[in-house]
């Protein structure tokens, strides 16, 4: 993952919510640890490892929606019962323009955009956004790199007390980063809590750093856009 680039990314986020939220001079610390857990929560919700009362405990890995735009949008449907195909992207370029309204296939049906989504994915990007805002307004952005060879030895060891387990010791050492009066220790905290979360994330759930990078900035982009928005 190119962590510089999120950084500076998370960075103009955080810079662009402050000024657009009249939030200049506060501190939003204790805000971001609270969304940080409330994105932690959502993320093992999307996972379901740990209902051991459901009969389903797989994750939610992939949802098509319909309503999505051009910039995201992954695939588009032509209603018409005489066309009715997914079709490529390139067919529907113009989609979006004022007068542009038909099917190219068949002229005559309405398309709908389709976007694919991985929900579990989504929750994880969501995580590291507040990770992120996290080390930059507390200057720990060095604790965010993270070994090759320690997300291998957990892919070797396994974790111990299984993903359950993993994802307590993560929130300890989240709460821990906060709570404790010795900014090394939060540091040490802070660095721990990290490297846990990724290997969640990757060992856990076989996420790759690529996708984990472009899921990121893909959340990054729609919170951009939500600003824009009035969110």
């Amino acid at each position: 993952m190119n962590l510089e680039k999120m950084f500076k990314m998370q960075a103009e986020l955080d810079r662009r919510i402050i000024k657009e939220k009249g939030l200049e001079g506060q501190d939003l610390l204790p805000n971001t640890y609270v969304a940080l857990i409330t994105e932690l929560g959502e993320f093992a919700n999307e996972g379901r490892w740990f209902k051991h009362w459901s009969n389903n405990q797989e994750p939610k890995r992939l949802l098509t929606t319909a309503g999505a735009t051009l910039d995201n949008a992954t695939h588009f449907r032509c209603e018409s019962d005489d066309c009715g195909e997914y079709s490529n992207r390139e067919d529907f370029e113009n989609l979006f323009e004022p007068d542009y309204d038909e099917c190219p296939i068949c002229k005559a049906g309405g398309v709908t955009a389709y976007r694919e989504v991985e929900p579990l994915l989504e929750e994880y990007a969501d995580c590291i956004h507040f990770f992120l805002s996290i080390a930059i307004k507390k200057g720990w952005k060095e604790e965010l790199n993270v070994s090759e060879e320690a997300i291998e030895e957990f892919k070797e060891e396994g974790f111990e007390g299984g993903l359950s387990g993993l994802y307590l010791e993560m929130q300890w050492s989240v709460l821990n980063s906060r709570m404790f009066k010795d900014e090394e220790k939060k540091k040490e905290h802070f660095r721990i809590a990290w490297g846990l979360f990724l290997a969640i994330g990757i060992v856990g759930f076989g996420f790759k750093p690529e996708q984990i990078e472009k899921a990121y900035m893909d959340k990054n982009a729609v919170n951009h856009k939500r600003q824009q928005e009035g969110y």
